[in-house]
């Protein structure tokens, strides 16, 4: 039996959060957005259902959001160590387009991130999944 992974390492390959083994989704991440945001109705490895109930995933609206604005923050940051901020130009303006286009690229990901931390909150770890009901 190898060694489980970490709660983070789990969340952030998108990893069933009960036995942080099976895929939480169906296809691998690309801009097929159909196909992108396809879930597993159960965990392939220890069945524990994916969509607990009708409409659980409408929290991740907050969950991708924080996750935005953090991005925003931290891309914001490097831009003012990097390049710099001036009123005397447009830099402030370039950095916001940059910031717009990093946020549509990064959007696949975004949504799925967000669905995996919102069922690991509602779903705890199991060491022990295999002998315990779901």
């Amino acid at each position: 039996m190898g060694k489980s992974k970490s709660y983070l390492t789990a969340t952030i390959q998108c990893r069933c959060p009960r036995c942080r083994k099976g895929k939480l989704f169906m296809h691998p991440l690309s801009f097929k957005l159909k196909q992108t945001f396809q879930m597993n109705k159960v965990c392939t490895v220890c069945s524990q259902p994916t969509e607990i109930e009708v409409g659980f995933y409408y929290g991740t609206g907050y969950v991708s959001y924080a996750l935005t604005v953090a991005i925003s923050v931290a891309s914001f940051l490097a831009w003012l160590v990097l390049i710099g901020m001036s009123v005397k130009d447009n830099r402030f303006f370039i950095w916001m387009g940059c910031n717009a286009v990093l946020l549509i690229v990064l959007q696949p990901w975004l949504m799925r991130l967000s669905r995996s931390i919102w069922i690991s909150w509602f779903v705890r770890y199991d060491p022990d999944w295999k002998n315990n009901p779901v």
